[in-house]
């Protein structure tokens, strides 16, 4: 309840005694909501004679977040009351947060007849709900047809795009934006960094983490914990722990855990948990992704009954419930640590009902510990939840060929062609100078593609030098073994690090820093041990698993992955 000087109630009664104007009685339907007082607001507005648009729209602001505000909306229309720019931000808002798609399409419809639409106020909430229901194009065209757009309406189209999963796009928008000299604003610049966290383009954060220092945002809560997650993502875990510990006394428990999110993902469970030790004695209560963070540096380190004991922990120590993505860590652990049958066990008993990733971790597992019969029990799994997953269909057939089960591979084989699966396309991104540059498998659109070639011969001569075998990859059964280890040697990651010793990508000593789409393949995997030791530097590796630092021939992820 509001304290006596803020209570709604008390500036209500002594404005009584001085003859209410309407102005206020207006602003008090807001601080009644505010306040969580309701049906306050609606008394005060059933005392108002003249309704007008200014009065309604309070009301429906009143109710936002709820039905109600679509049932004083429709009180408003048959009083002949057209609504403004902030009585349609006010129900955008409203449709996004009740996922109400139906109404928001009339709402759109009525925004149109009335000219409405292409106001920034009206158009930023209209991007921001299309964006939350992933109509992408839908929010794209809202934009485009804007005259003036400004800092909202780009910080809309930013975040939507980078949390719909296209980062690429959303900074071509932010590019747009500084271009036509907009002002940035804290969550366009936090929406950009997002988008390149997801690429992990250090140099990018860099270059944003720049602008932000010159804007001032950078001290901005959200942005510094945007700045933080980017390094973290990036793999450059110090910078990132450096502004953690500038930002630290202002820093929500957000904030926290990007920074534990960080170390989780290089398996550092030691700052992790010693960050989780520190940010409960500055006063915070952790949150599940606080003990999400834990879970995960714990699953990465192959930690199986410390992984048990903080679920345990999480119930009986800080009454939260364990959520499917700290059972999947806990799974991943038990898998790592070879306890397959323990980790199967879970996935069964859990209050969870087992999903793609659930069973996917299992079958990686249990086909890195060459346990073939798990590895196809895991991998009818997950084909009954999806049976165009290739990754299915590509790991169970590499373990079956790991053991030498050449009938299996050849049903794993058949059932592919038969369901018409094809292994998914490969993507690669290295950063030069603040420019990604994409790599397919045998790709050969890049402008320096002769030399990137050469460099990755004489890369592979070296390595073979050293001991390095292919790994080959079973699902290449239409070829010879010499066109398999030829179709190797052009996997997109080999070629991206090729260009980027060709190019100085990183300075002398510094990591050689590449990102994929796909899980990296054991060939690569091998491969690239061998490439740390040749080109005498660290080599990290972001695939859609985990972090993979390579360094004088060995990776992080001790092989298990």
């Amino acid at each position: 309840m509001s304290s006596p000087d803020t209570d709604p109630r008390v500036i209500h009664a002594r404005a009584i005694k001085t003859h209410l104007p309407r102005p206020l009685l207006i602003s008090l339907i807001t601080l009644y909501s505010n306040a969580n007082l309701r049906p306050y607001s609606l008394r005060i507005f059933q005392t108002l004679r003249n309704r007008d648009v200014v009065a309604w729209t309070a009301l429906i602001s009143a109710f936002s977040n709820t039905p109600f505000a679509f049932h004083r909306f429709i009180s408003m229309l048959r009083d002949s009351t057209l609504p403004n720019s902030h009585t349609f931000c006010n129900l955008f808002s409203t449709c996004a947060s009740l996922s109400s798609l139906p109404f928001a399409f009339q709402l759109h419809s009525l925004a149109h007849k009335l000219s409405r639409v292409s106001d920034p106020f009206t158009a930023s909430a209209l991007v921001s709900l299309y964006c939350k229901n992933r109509l992408i194009d839908d929010a794209r065209k809202v934009f485009d047809r804007m005259p003036m757009k400004d800092g909202v309406c780009f910080s809309s189209m930013i975040n939507g795009l980078a949390q719909n999963g296209k980062p690429f796009q959303a900074l071509c928008y932010f590019g747009e934006m500084r271009r036509c000299g907009v002002e940035s604003r804290t969550y366009s610049v936090s929406g950009a960094l997002r988008a390149v966290s997801e690429l992990a383009m250090l140099e990018q954060s860099r270059i944003i983490h720049g602008h932000g220092v010159v804007t001032g945002l950078n001290l901005d809560v959200v942005v510094g914990t945007a700045l933080i997650d980017a390094y973290g993502k990036c793999g450059l875990v110090v910078g990132a722990r450096r502004l953690f510990d500038e930002l630290e006394m202002g820093l929500s428990v957000f904030g926290w855990n990007a920074m534990m999110a960080g170390y989780a993902q290089q398996g550092d469970k030691d700052n992790v948990l010693e960050l989780f030790s520190l940010m409960e004695g500055r006063g915070f209560k952790p949150d599940d992704y606080s003990f999400l963070a834990v879970s995960a540096a714990l699953c990465n380190s192959g930690l199986a009954k410390e992984s048990r004991n903080w679920i345990t922990k999480m119930r009986v120590e800080y009454n939260v419930e364990p959520g499917l993505e700290h059972y999947t860590c806990l799974i991943g652990a038990l898998g790592r640590t070879g306890w397959l049958e323990e980790a199967e066990r879970v996935a069964l008993t859990m209050p969870f009902e087992p999903d793609a990733a659930v069973w996917r971790v299992l079958l990686s597992t249990s086909a890195c510990h060459g346990n073939a019969d798990m590895t196809w029990r895991m991998g009818q799994k997950l084909l009954e939840m999806d049976p165009n997953d290739d990754s299915a269909y590509v790991i169970s057939a590499n373990a079956f060929a790991g053991v030498e089960m050449w009938d299996e591979v050849k049903d794993v084989r058949r059932m592919m062609k038969e369901r018409n699966v094809r292994k998914k396309g490969g993507r690669s991104w290295i950063e030069v100078q603040g420019e990604v540059h994409e790599f397919l498998a045998a790709d050969k659109r890049h402008e320096r593609n002769d030399a990137i070639y050469a460099k990755l011969a004489e890369l592979m001569e070296e390595i073979e030098k050293l001991g390095y075998e292919p790994v080959l990859d079973e699902m290449l059964h239409d070829v010879d073994k010499k066109e398999k280890k030829e179709a190797l040697w052009v996997h997109g990651e080999k070629l991206a690090l090729a260009f980027g010793v060709l190019c100085g990508a990183a300075p002398p000593g510094k990591a050689l820093r590449i990102v994929k789409n796909l899980r990296i393949c054991r060939d690569c995997h091998e491969a690239f041990k061998y490439f740390s030791i040749v080109v005498e530097r660290e080599i990290i590796v972001r695939d859609v698993n985990r972090y993979h630092k390579f360094f004088n021939g060995s990776c992080s992820c001790g092989d298990i992955w």
